[in-house]
């Protein structure tokens, strides 16, 4: 009998009951783990040795998970999928993953990403391409691709995943999983490998609200060594989740959602916004009002430029530390300079040298009026412009990307004109710290497609209940990807 396709309130019964053991889930995960690995590359290490835990009443302890590979896990590699840290094993745990042992959770392989989260394609990590388990030649988006692939492939119910612009939220969609990211600094970051830290958030990756709930629950909390983090102590996730969303109300952006507003739109992307509409109209069979809204196209446009000024001049700021002399393979050389200079040159994917490259610019003292203090001005009217929507509203809901997963032979690809907040508007979640989550919103041309809903800070009790009780509509929870644990 196969477990792993089970969520974690049916696998915390079995335990409790006695008809299944820690060590057969653990042992079935890991069989998995082996299997997607040779077909769809999502592991960076595979914890064969992994050790069952005792079964409490915590609905995660015994239960096997993957964790991204840049969260630091005490005594395992946690490289971050960067040739820099390749051997890299910290001597401590973040303080998320560290709360999850201390459940009784039990981590059977960290998962690939985009190296140091900076790419959203999957295909940058040091050990190679992660492949969408739906169909192998597209890919799950990032940066957390493996976590994505690893959950929608029943290798466990959750893997931890972050999010600094979209990381949890695409792949989820491209993957037909659900991906949540909680207000800012309800998880703490510390241990968390840092790419830009006004943008990071830590969440996870699920086959089902509830799951996504009672994970949450159990990583959140203050925690004195993240300034950032706040007390979560009265929100209580998995128990607010009823279903009852009578009166609610939820908008969408006519500039995003409106198919006249895109030149020569593929077939995959009329489907597309098709299909979110007729989702819409199901919540409003649920009792929820649901509007359009518009906003200026203009300042629309400009969120993925802030984006990229914003996000690169942090991640050259936070990674000015990667120079092989601290920690990495040192390269031999005749001086420090040249030593520091061989580490960066060579151990950097051209994608991570490029936004570096970038960071630098936009940070020099003659640039950064025009480019950063502009990019933070934009970031605050666009917060600004979410934040006046919520004061009627209790969240926006809108489709994520242009469609199902891309290929990963881009020259396959075919794309519509003039998609780019389409393809970006989740960064917009991660600008204000709103909680957000996308969960599967059916299919097109057999792959799955996503829908995302943020609100309010603070308001992640809302943000969940709403999307638990579309999702229970919509059909699509739980979910399993063919051809690895479809049992």
């Amino acid at each position: 009998m196969k477990y792993m396709n089970k969520s974690i309130e049916e696998l915390h019964e079995l335990l409790k009951t006695g008809k299944v053991t820690s060590k057969e889930l653990i042992d079935e995960s890991l069989e998995l783990s082996h299997k997607l690995q040779d077909s769809c590359n999502a592991f960076v290490t595979i914890l064969d040795d992994a050790s069952e835990a005792k079964v409490t009443d915590n609905l995660l302890s015994g239960i096997p998970c993957g964790i991204k590979d840049n969260y630091s896990t005490k005594g395992v590699l946690s490289t971050g999928s960067s040739n820099t840290l390749k051997d890299y094993v910290p001597f401590f745990d973040a303080t998320a993953y560290a709360k999850l042992k201390s459940a009784g959770a039990v981590m059977v392989n960290k998962t690939v990403m985009d190296e140091f989260g900076m790419g959203g394609t999957g295909t940058t990590g040091h050990t190679g391409i992660v492949r969408n388990p739906w169909d192998k030649e597209r890919m799950c988006a990032g940066s957390s691709s493996g976590s994505a692939c690893a959950v929608a492939a029943g290798v466990y119910p959750y893997a931890t995943g972050s999010d600094t612009g979209d990381s949890i939220r695409k792949p989820a969609a491209y993957c037909g999983i659900v991906g949540y990211k909680p207000t800012y600094g309800m998880i703490s970051r510390y241990g968390l490998f840092p790419f830009a830290s006004s943008l990071d958030h830590l969440g996870v990756l699920t086959r089902n609200v509830a799951d996504a709930a009672i994970v949450v629950d159990n990583m959140k909390g203050i925690d004195k060594n993240d300034m950032t983090s706040w007390d979560s102590s009265n929100i209580h996730l998995r128990d607010s989740l009823n279903g009852n969303v009578s009166g609610k109300k939820l908008c969408y952006i006519k500039e995003i959602c409106d198919i006249n507003n895109y030149n020569n739109p593929t077939e995959e992307l009329k489907l597309h916004l098709e299909n979110f509409m007729k989702t819409v109209q199901k919540a409003r069979e649920l009792g929820i009002k649901v509007d359009e809204v518009s906003v200026d196209r203009t300042l629309l446009n400009a969120s993925p430029s802030v984006y990229v000024v914003i996000s690169c001049a942090e991640a050259t700021s936070n990674m000015s530390n990667l120079t092989g002399i601290i920690f990495g393979p040192r390269d031999d050389a005749n001086n420090w300079i040249d030593m520091v200079k061989n580490y960066r040159t060579k151990g950097f994917s051209p994608l991570i040298k490029r936004r570096f490259v970038i960071g630098s610019y936009v940070l020099q003292s003659e640039n950064k009026e025009r480019y950063f203090r502009n990019a933070q001005r934009v970031r605050r009217l666009l917060v600004d412009k979410w934040k006046e929507l919520y004061k009627e509203y209790d969240a926006v809901i809108l489709p994520v990307g242009s469609g199902p997963a891309k290929y990963l032979d881009d020259d396959k690809n075919m794309l519509s004109s003039d998609t780019d907040v389409l393809e970006e508007h989740l960064q917009i979640g991660n600008y204000g710290g709103f909680p957000s989550i996308t969960i599967p919103n059916g299919f097109i041309n057999n792959l799955p497609v996503g829908v995302n809903i943020t609100g309010n800070c603070y308001d992640d009790e809302n943000v969940l209940n709403i999307a638990y009780a579309l999702e229970s509509t919509l059909g699509f929870k739980n979910q399993i990807a063919g051809g690895v644990n479809n049992e």
